[in-house]
């Protein structure tokens, strides 16, 4: 099978400076001690959405603003917008209020002409809200567009991670994800889960993907699910049991299909062993 490492891809030099400024103005006005998130959230938002355009409190108190433009102006303020987690019962409301501006920003960027999939700018954008977003988030952290969380702040994220399109990140129970991680495209990692006989009990279970694991298109894991160091969950599974270092798992609900070809041989002992456990029982 062919390597294939990513190409360098250069941007034009005017564009590069463009970004460069903008990022680094952002990142310094962001990590400034007492500094306003939800005022900086509508600013950006509203040169983003609205550029050229200078005085926001003007055109919100101008009569002559229509209706459905003042309504989406003042959409553009955390402050006048609810999110789904806002309502759950178990919501540290101190924490969310904090991380609720980076949230609505991460998201309306994305939806954004300059989000979109603008894989340079966006990455290095998304990097700069998940270090204060995240409970942890380590260096070279790579995601792109349409990644939704539940909370942000019960997320740990090590070195290296990678988290593809319209993937979900529930981390109201906490998540943790090891370095090197990869998540592929509309993947579901969960850490909460409902009762099947009253939906509104709510059990919080924590979620580790151990280094070096990989979640595959379409996959599943479920709250409360450990996948082992160099795991792998195949395409469409759901991972609904703890997955053993170096195995792949695949199907509904997911087992063990193979070992990887350069797992330690501990962790084909360990499939002996699950095996032979299986037959005595």
């Amino acid at each position: 099978m062919a390597y294939l490492p990513l190409r360098t891809v250069a941007l034009p030099d005017s564009a590069v400076r463009v970004y460069e400024d903008w990022l680094e103005t952002l990142t310094s006005q962001f990590a400034e001690a007492g500094a306003d998130w939800n005022r900086l959230t509508r600013d950006t938002l509203f040169g983003l959405y609205f550029p050229g355009l200078r005085d926001y409190d003007a055109l919100i108190a101008d009569p002559g603003t229509p209706a459905p433009a003042r309504a989406t102006l003042l959409s553009l303020d955390p402050r006048n917008v609810t999110l789904e987690p806002e309502y759950y019962a178990d919501v540290n409301r101190e924490k969310f209020a904090r991380v609720k501006p980076l949230l609505w920003l991460w998201y309306s960027f994305d939806r954004s002409a300059l989000g979109g999939q603008n894989v340079d700018v966006a990455v290095r954008f998304r990097r700069m809200l998940a270090a204060h977003l995240f409970a942890r988030c380590g260096r070279n952290f790579k995601c792109f567009q349409f990644t939704e969380f539940s909370y942000g702040y019960n997320l740990e994220v090590g070195d290296d991670v990678v988290v593809h399109r319209h993937v979900l990140l529930d981390d109201r129970g906490g998540i943790t994800l090891g370095d090197r991680v990869s998540i592929s495209d509309y993947a579901n990692i969960y850490s909460h889960t409902h009762s099947i006989v009253e939906q509104r009990e709510v059990t919080n279970a924590a979620t580790v993907l151990e280094d070096d694991v990989r979640i595959t298109y379409h996959a599943t894991v479920l709250a409360g699910v450990r996948v082992g160091r160099n795991g792998m969950v195949g395409a469409n599974a759901v991972a609904t049991k703890d997955v053993r270092p170096y195995h792949v798992n695949v199907g509904i609900p997911a087992k063990s299909i193979r070992v990887k070809p350069n797992a330690p041989p501990e962790s084909y002992i360990a499939e002996r062993v699950s095996r032979h456990q299986v037959k005595e029982s």
